[in-house]
């Protein structure tokens, strides 16, 4: 896979980005999983201010497709919610709880997407406030931009900026991760009990992957808005599904792709209000996959995943379509647990049964070891890899 996922213009690593912005000016605590400034707003040296961006990504096509497919208007919301959940747990891994602020930026192509379609997503947005408020999380909706850029959008990118305002003796960045620290992942699949319907724990990384391995070559005909025109077409829906055809978990295959973002910040809220000076990181599996934690290492440390959760049916069903190397699997896709912390082994157990209490499977599935330089090693039933 890894040369179509070349060919398709999009990368697990994000190398361009990295080398764009390896001059800037770091923040305040060049580690940490967020970008930290000085409280610029409240020029209290206690207070630091957080901001980051992030969205849906090309899960919107799919959605776009679905609901062509069935009218089904529902998964407008779930791309709501994608773009507000690759914010907050951003925010989450250096002990952001809020309350936070937030506005979202849509850009559609106004001949595809009406104005239903908007007001899905944008009171899907502010629904999902008001259900996370439930669990004692704070966002409040500012607004943003909804733009008309036809000529620049084929259907439709949901986005969004967060941000909020911390103690700085709150925070938590990976300099304190050491040897000795176990790591916990969370579980991305199933349901939570703040959550609906199963999850596949899709998140909202390597979709355009998963979207061209799984669907039917008849997609590019029908809906030749759905992928871009330069693209050589045999990396263009290489797969044997509809979207609609059924799945071994209860939900089609569209809807499996699509299940929305699963959002940790109830059960980190409740994780940090008990133990947050045990927390020595915390890293959201999102972008690179299993081997995301790599980047955030203080030091020449290695970390062992050697106790991973079992990986759910959507993650199996992608790498038997596309053939791919179980290493890459681990490096584009979560596989099945989207979040990890690292932490003490007592604290470790305290944190899966906070898990546990909202519904999601979480175990201890590593180790921190010292080393000559940076590694993460992935020993599972598919193999053991190495990552530098």
């Amino acid at each position: 896979m890894s040369n179509r996922y070349n060919q398709r213009g999009v990368s697990a690593q994000k190398e361009d980005v990295h080398k764009a912005v390896a001059k800037l000016d770091k923040g305040l605590f060049p580690n940490a999983f967020c970008k930290i400034y000085p409280d610029y707003w409240g020029n209290d040296p206690e207070f630091c201010n957080l901001m980051h961006a992030d969205g849906a990504g090309t899960k919107s096509i799919l959605a776009y497709m679905y609901w062509k497919e069935t009218g089904d208007m529902s998964v407008w919301q779930g791309i709501a919610i994608d773009s507000i959940v690759m914010n907050t747990d951003d925010l989450l891994c250096v002990g952001a709880t809020g309350p936070f602020t937030y506005s979202s930026t849509i850009g559609r192509n106004k001949h595809l997407i009406p104005g239903e379609v908007i007001s899905a997503i944008i009171n899907g947005t502010q629904a999902y406030f008001d259900e996370m408020k439930n669990y004692g999380i704070d966002i409040h909706f500012l607004g943003g931009e909804t733009a008309d850029v036809g000529d620049v959008v084929r259907t439709v990118i949901v986005d969004g900026t967060m941000a909020c305002r911390m103690k700085r003796s709150e925070l938590v960045t990976t300099e304190n991760m050491r040897p000795g620290d176990v790591v916990v992942s969370l579980a991305s699949y199933g349901q939570a009990t703040y959550e609906t319907a199963y999850n596949s724990g899709m998140g909202s990384n390597g979709l355009t992957s998963a979207r061209h391995e799984l669907l039917n070559k008849e997609y590019a005909r029908k809906y030749p808005e759905s992928v871009d025109p330069n693209l050589p077409e045999d990396v263009v829906y290489n797969g044997k599904y509809k979207l609609t055809d059924a799945t071994e978990t209860g939900l089609d295959v569209g809807k499996l792709i699509l299940s929305p973002t699963r959002t940790y910040a109830p059960v980190i809220l409740k994780v940090l209000q008990q133990h947050r000076e045990r927390i020595h990181g915390i890293i959201h599996c999102s972008g690179g996959g299993q081997s995301k934690c790599l980047h955030y290492l203080p030091s020449a440390l290695r970390v062992v995943k050697d106790n991973l959760l079992p990986i759910p049916p959507l993650f199996t069903m992608i790498q038997d379509a596309a053939g791919t190397d179980w290493r890459e699997m681990y490096q584009v896709f979560n596989m099945g647990q989207r979040l990890e912390v690292f932490t003490d082994s007592d604290t470790a157990a305290d944190i899966v049964a906070i898990a546990a209490s909202f519904g999601i499977e979480a175990q201890i599935s590593g180790r921190v070891e010292g080393a000559e330089k940076k590694e993460v090693i992935i020993d599972s039933a598919k193999g053991t890899f190495s990552y530098t």
